[in-house]
Parts: C-alpha cells; structure tokens; sequence
C-alpha cells in the first residue's frame, strides 16, 4: 500500500493480564516484513487511545492512517472516538481484552481478527456508528438496566476464575435484586414512546455483555439503529425475558420487548441515568443518539 501509515494503539490493561511486550514483538514481525510506515503506542490512561487516534490523523492529513485498536471493546470504542470524523482514518479491531464483542458479528471469521498479518492485508468496508452529543459507538449504546450492569460488572471482573460474562451475569443478578425499571421520557424517529421501562437499546453491531445476542439480524450497513425498547416487568418474568432477550428472541415477547429499526432515539430522565457506550459508562440526564451511515472505515482481516 502506498502512503499509508499504521498506527497500532496497545491498551496494557485490557484482558487479565499485560500482553503488551508480546504484542509489540508479533507486530514488529508482521509489519517489519511489509516494509511500510508504522508505529506502536501503548496506553497510559483512560480517553488515551482516543487522544491518539485523532492526534495521528490530524498530523498525517495526506496519508491514510489506519488504526488498529489492540484491546477490547473500550479500546475499540476509544479508537473510533477519536477517528470517526477523520476522512483519511480507517480502523479496526485486534482482540485482546476480555469482551472483543463487536467483532463476534463476523461469526467463524471472527478469528481472522487475531492475525496481525491478515488484518494488514485487509480491505475497507465503510459502515454505520452511532452518533451522540457524549460520543460515539460503533457496537450498542444503551440506557438503563444494563447500563448500570456494565457498571457493576467492573467490579466482579476483578474476582478469580470470573470472565467478562460471568462478572456481567453476577452484576445483573445484583441489580435485578435492588431494582430493574424506571420511568424515561423516550422519542423515537419522532414518536413519543415514554413509559416504565428496564432498558433502551440501540444497536449497530448483534454482540455485548460478553456475549449476549439481543438482536442477531443487526446489520452495521443499512443505515439504521435495532433499538429494543424492554417494558417494565416483575422479578417473576425476568428470567423469561432476559433469557429470550439475551438469545435475540425479542420476536417471542412482544408484550414485553417493542423492536424498532430508527435513525434517531432520545431518552431522557428526572435523575442521571447510566449510559452505555461500547462497555464504557457515563451518567447524564437526557442522550440524543442518531446513525451515521457509512461513515466510519472499517478494516476487514484479508480473506474475509
């Protein structure tokens, strides 16, 4: 490729351990033989991987910069955040954290995101994110129930034996326990739809919480966001819906899950509510959240 530069951004944190000094040396390998610009950055904090992104974009505006974020869903988050707007940025994913969800939606291909080499060599596909006045996501940005279960499930990660879906399965038993629903104010594609709800989904991508699948016909080019909007129930029904829910049988609970194809959803609440990006949590009282369509480049491994 020509005039092309590759960023490769490490989060040492993401996943159990540091597998930053292993990473550096296969990319060493893998681009080395190419013979093409590239550069390792390892990350020293929260919001730096963003920082990183567009900092490279803005000081290479006449080469194309592609950006490969090595960690998890938050690194990928992070490394879109920072690229999105960037008309010479391509990105993509290379897994090594705990969750790595996004990428699930390539199903048995998924694992081509694991060789450095073929992710090199990979083409570009432009697809959708989602666009909100806090940021971006490229996978599923999401209000309530599940949002303040991200929150929780930080805390369950750091315990032994315990992966990425066994500490978001710990944190929604928690919190089914002190309470799932609450009343929001809710707008979608112009129609008012406020109620008592557990949750509000919008999603790009099929995959989170370390492998739940609320909506595997989600397509991350059609220009549109699959929000579920997930009513109000007892502790009684919860394991029913949650079941059907996290396997993408929304079909078979319509009384309890409203599916939506939309372009635009705003929520908003009487106090802070917990706000999912990509695994990453914020609080605020109202989200406006809209589709880019076709706006992000996304590296595809070779061969997919």
């Amino acid at each position: 490729m020509e005039n092309v530069r590759h960023v490769f951004i490490i989060n040492p944190a993401a996943g159990k351990s540091d597998r930053s000094a292993e990473l550096k040396e296969m990319i060493r390998q893998a681009a080395g033989k190419r013979g093409e610009e590239y550069e390792i950055f390892l990350t020293e904090r929260p919001g730096h991987a963003r920082e990183i992104a567009a900092e490279q974009c803005r000081r290479y505006p006449e080469k194309t910069v592609r950006i490969y974020a090595c960690g998890g869903d938050g690194t990928l988050n992070e490394v879109v955040n920072g690229a999105a707007r960037c008309e010479n940025a391509a990105v993509t994913s290379y897994p090594s954290g705990s969750g790595n969800d996004f990428i699930r939606l390539f199903g048995a291909d998924a694992s081509a995101f694991a060789d450095i080499g073929r992710l090199l060599e990979g083409s570009e596909r432009e697809i959708d994110f989602i666009e909100s006045e806090y940021g971006t996501s490229v996978n599923i940005l999401s209000v309530g129930l599940d949002a303040r279960v991200a929150e929780g499930g930080a805390k369950y990660k750091r315990l032994p034996l315990v992966n990425g879906h066994g500490a978001y399965m710990l944190s929604a038993l928690e919190h089914i326990i002190r309470g799932m629903h609450r009343r929001y104010n809710i707008e979608v594609d112009g129609v008012d739809l406020s109620g008592k709800y557990c949750m509000i989904v919008a999603a790009n991508g099929q995959y989170y919480g370390g492998g739940f699948n609320p909506v595997p016909d989600a397509d991350i080019c059609d220009g549109l966001m699959d929000v579920l909007l997930v009513k109000a129930m007892s502790r009684l029904s919860a394991a029913k819906v949650i079941g059907a829910y996290k396997r993408g049988g929304y079909k078979e609970l319509p009384q309890y899950i409203k599916h939506i194809r939309a372009r635009e959803l705003t929520v908003c609440a009487d106090s802070p509510m917990a706000i999912n990006f990509d695994g990453e949590i914020l609080r605020a009282g109202r989200i406006s959240m809209r589709v880019a369509a076709k706006k992000l480049r996304f590296i595809v491994p070779a061969g997919i």
